[in-house]
Order: C-alpha cells, then structure tokens, then sequence
C-alpha cells in the first residue's frame, strides 16, 4: 500500500490520476515507488516518537539532579516521577518496534536510546554506586523489544559523565565534601571526605564520585575508534573529569579556609603543562 502523500502544511493531498503509458518496467518501479513512501512515513514516525522519548529521558536526569546522596535509594516521590515517565517510553517505543525490526534497526536512527541510558544509568549509578550492564539496560524496557544496539550503550555513559560530573558540583558546593557512598556502617558525616581507619582488614572504604568518573572515564579511553563522535565525546568527557578533579583538590587542600557552598572557577588554568593527551591530572 503506498504511502500518504502530504503538502508542506501536512495536510494529506489526492494526487490526480493521470493516464500513463504502461510498460514490463511500469509494476518494477511502482513497487520502487510504494517501498520508498512507507520508508519516509516510518522515518517521520519514528523521529517524532524520538523526540519525544527524548524529552521524557530528560525529565528523568533532571529530577534525580535533586537527589543529594550516593548509593542510597532514590527518594519515593522522585522514583514515582520516573515510573510514571517511565511507563510512557515504553509506550512510545511499543508504537515503532515493527518499523526498527531486523535490519531496519540500523537503518533509522534512534537517537533518542542515547539519551534513555543515559537516564538510567544515572539512576543506576545513583542507588548502585556502580555501572550498568547492557543487559540490564535492556530490561528498562520490559518487553517492548527495541534492541540497543553497542553505539547506543557506549555513547549514552559518555553522556552519563557529564551527568556525575554536574550531580558532584552541585552535591560538594551544598556539602562541602565530594559525593561519597554511604555503608549500612556509616551514618551520615558533615564531612564524607574523612573515611575512619577501618576495623579490620576486611573493611574497604567507600569510593567517592571523582574516583568512579576517573575509572569511567579511563575505560571509555581505551576504546579507540575513529568515528568523529567519539572524538568529540571523548574530548568533553575528559574536561568533564577536570573539572570534579578541580573541585575536590580544592575541597580537600583548602576546604577549611573556604565559606560553605564556595566552589573554585571552573574555567580557571591550574597549570601543569599541556594536558590534550590524558584525561587525568597527575
């Protein structure tokens, strides 16, 4: 069945019929013709369910952005907020899954997918203190199949950087201390940048954001592709790093001279040669 035909204002237009000469090519090209309408009507689709999908996902980092503490469970009112949003994704998604089966995954771009790990790999790290698997990635989405594809994974931690390193600025100018997961042991302390010895030789300190971001950040490095948006990905993710690197040396070397809520200039050059070619500062 040939696709709608539409005028620039989306109204659908009745073509005439018009009389044309028929040869052995005339059915070839008409079903040439019919396969490239229902192309451009999925491509529409799926673009408008993308975006859409894309503003949910937002709407979903944006509100874990309030949540103030590490490796705990996300406050009830905020995990509601997400279920709900939650439960509309899946419902979008559900719309296009015949139009991105098989082959047809990689054939239209589901640009919005980046953006869903991203969400829920900020809530998993957020509660988990830890990293998501594309397994469980994939079950975010119930039984709605809509395949992620390596790219989708890789590309949305990337974005989940920027997200750590925003929820770590934020949490230390409240705090004065860098984000750091709280043990069943360990009540909250003013400063969660003084970790007790521990009590035994079994006991292993908790880790706090900067030293997650780095070893995200130092695993992501080692993919090597050539692919310009990797490039550009890995050169913001790596500023990103800085910037939490910055903000906790400034805590810890001069915390106790510094106002509560006082956070070192972002943009400011500490020196220490050329850094383009590590992603860390020694």
């Amino acid at each position: 069945m040939p696709g709608v035909k539409r005028d620039y204002r989306g109204n659908k237009r009745d073509l005439p019929v018009r009389d044309v000469p028929r040869n052995q090519y005339t059915s070839m090209f008409e079903g040439f013709r019919d396969e490239l309408d229902k192309h451009h009507d999925r491509r529409e689709k799926i673009v408008k369910v993308s975006r859409d999908v894309t503003a949910l996902s937002k709407k979903i980092i944006f509100s874990l952005q309030r949540v103030r503490k590490l490796n705990q469970p996300i406050p009830a009112n905020i995990t509601k907020e997400n279920e709900e949003r939650l439960v509309d994704i899946k419902a979008l998604l559900s719309t296009i899954v015949e139009d991105v089966s098989g082959i047809r995954r990689h054939r239209y771009n589901l640009m919005c997918l980046e953006e869903f790990v991203e969400a829920v790999s900020f809530a998993h790290y957020l509660e988990h203190q830890e990293l998501i698997t594309p397994q469980k990635t994939q079950e975010w989405l119930g039984d709605v199949n809509v395949p992620f594809t390596p790219a989708d994974y890789i590309y949305g931690v990337f974005d989940l950087t920027g997200e750590m390193m925003r929820f770590a600025t934020t949490v230390t100018a409240l705090t004065g201390a860098i984000p750091t997961g709280i043990t069943e042991d360990k009540q909250d302390d003013e400063d969660a940048m003084k970790v007790d010895e521990p009590s035994n030789a079994n006991d292993v300190p908790p880790r706090n954001i900067l030293s997650d971001l780095q070893d995200v950040s130092s695993m992501l490095q080692l993919i090597q592709l050539s692919d310009r948006t990797y490039k550009k990905k890995k050169d913001v993710m790596i500023e990103q790093v800085r910037k939490v690197e910055r903000v906790g040396y400034g805590v810890t070397v001069r915390g106790n001279e510094r106002p509560k809520g006082w956070m070192p200039d972002m943009n400011e050059d500490y020196g220490g040669g050329n850094h383009d070619d590590d992603g860390a500062l020694e």
